[in-house]
């Protein structure tokens, strides 16, 4: 039998200021809470980088500019309104998808984990990369549609209402909080 995790991605603090949403945070902490109180895994992932970013590309689109640049964010930095507890792990992702460059999968299936809950920070980053290798990965997907957040809504919509329902059951946290499997 395979058990479920959430997975809170890229809600690092400096990721939540450039998606302003007052009512975001304290949903992804009830859905946090409910997955604690049902004692279901909950997995931070956070993307970082070694001092001078060696592992960034410069033709990477979206890091390069980071490549040779001495950054604060460790990928263990997560806003202070969702924090992991001591005893939660934290993985460091090195690209979008939270498989990327990390040793999520191998984490999971040690603690025979099937079914990932999604919550993060964007829709159209973290969360569609994840889905997409999650699926490819044979794991079980729920993406907590309210629970990601992205800056073009139009896109948000897309991905939640046509995109990831090919793989994933899509459901909001208050809902999937009620009764976390």
């Amino acid at each position: 039998m395979s058990r479920t995790a959430l997975l809170v991605m890229d809600v690092q603090p400096a990721v939540v200021a450039r998606y302003p949403d007052p009512g975001y945070l304290p949903r992804l902490r009830g859905a946090v809470e409910a997955a604690r109180a049902a004692a279901l895994p909950v997995i931070f992932v956070g993307v970082g980088f070694r001092a001078g970013a060696p592992e960034v590309d410069p033709v990477n689109r979206m890091f390069g500019g980071l490549a040779g640049r001495d950054l604060p964010a460790t990928g263990t930095e997560f806003h202070p309104a969702v924090l992991p507890l001591p005893a939660e792990p934290v993985v460091t992702k090195r690209r979008v998808s939270a498989f990327a460059g990390s040793d999520l999968d191998l984490l999971l299936r040690a603690q025979r984990i099937g079914h990932l809950v999604l919550a993060g920070i964007a829709t159209s980053g973290v969360v569609l990369s994840t889905v997409r290798q999650a699926a490819d990965l044979d794991y079980r997907l729920t993406v907590l549609a309210d629970g990601c957040l992205d800056n073009d809504p139009a896109v948000h919509e897309i991905l939640v209402g046509k995109v990831f329902p090919a793989q994933a059951e899509v459901t909001a946290t208050d809902t999937w909080s009620r009764q976390p499997v």
